[in-house]
């Protein structure tokens, strides 16, 4: 039996894949998947699987301790919107919400981990395993960047590290070095198709991480629908940032792009030595 993990499973559509990629690397994947957040796929590619509610802290603990995952790391996004229904909340999960100053989607992160960690679930860094998926500086296509859309990447990219650090966002659409459209609690893809209507076609998205990224925290993530989105609203570019942005299904993703002469590039933020990631 390989390594055994504890994952918490929230959205997006990469999870999956990216559970079923540490199963066949011969891991163990324990996974509580939050409902209305999971997909339904995790539930037959884990070896061990169990939906839990946003607000069941003490479910989900008592599920990773009887199938010998006292360590767990989170995967995916829980969408700001869900801790506004209250039926998802149990009664101390909603005090804990009530008691929190700042709610803003990394403040309410940290305090579940805080609340899992005393329950004696220890939230790990998923960094080593999500290192693989992480994109060294340069072009990542064979698709050429336009003039116009490597300008907009140099404007956009620094805008959306503040932003990261702000908690705000950290997706932009950048046309002409302007922003179109702001990253919501509607998510990266519906940014995007936001922004391609006010834009047109020939936009850049630039996605990006923050300045000090604490990788158990809402881990600034791109895929395969991502790039597909792009294509279908009539994009010119995608910019990550480097090392900091984890990229799921990859090669995919790239071939979709080259297919329709989109380019996609890592950066590195000032500073930040443009060595190998992965």
């Amino acid at each position: 039996m390989g390594q055994r993990i504890g994952i918490i499973a929230g959205g997006g559509r990469f999870v999956p894949a990216a559970i079923h990629d540490f199963e066949k690397r011969g891991m163990t994947c324990v996974v509580a998947g939050i409902e209305w957040e999971a997909s339904r796929r995790i539930a037959r590619i884990a070896s061990v699987f169990q939906w839990v509610k946003l607000g069941e802290p003490f479910r989900a603990a008592s599920f990773f301790k009887e199938n010998g995952a006292d360590s767990v790391f989170m995967l995916g996004k829980v969408r700001p919107s869900a801790v506004f229904r209250a039926e998802s909340l149990d009664r101390d999960s909603g005090r804990l919400l009530d008691s929190l100053k700042d709610q803003s989607a990394t403040a309410i992160l940290r305090a579940a981990v805080a609340f899992l960690e005393s329950l004696g679930i220890k939230v790990l860094d998923p960094g080593p395993l999500l290192g693989p998926y992480l994109c060294e500086p340069g072009a990542l296509t064979r698709s050429r960047l336009p003039e116009a859309a490597e300008a907009d990447i140099a404007f956009g990219l620094p805008l959306a590290r503040r932003l990261a650090d702000w908690d705000i966002a950290q997706t932009l659409v950048v046309r002409r070095r302007a922003v179109v459209a702001v990253e919501g609690m509607d998510g990266t893809d519906a940014t995007i198709r936001r922004g391609a209507k006010l834009a047109g076609a020939g936009f850049s998205v630039v996605k990006a991480g923050r300045t000090v990224q604490d990788m158990r925290l809402d881990v600034p993530a791109v895929g395969l629908d991502t790039v597909r989105a792009i294509v279908r609203a009539g994009g010119a570019a995608l910019g990550l940032d480097a090392a900091k942005v984890v990229f799921f299904q990859k090669s995919e993703a790239v071939a979709l792009a080259d297919s329709h002469g989109l380019a996609i590039v890592a950066r590195p933020a000032p500073g930040v030595e443009e060595a190998a990631v992965g």
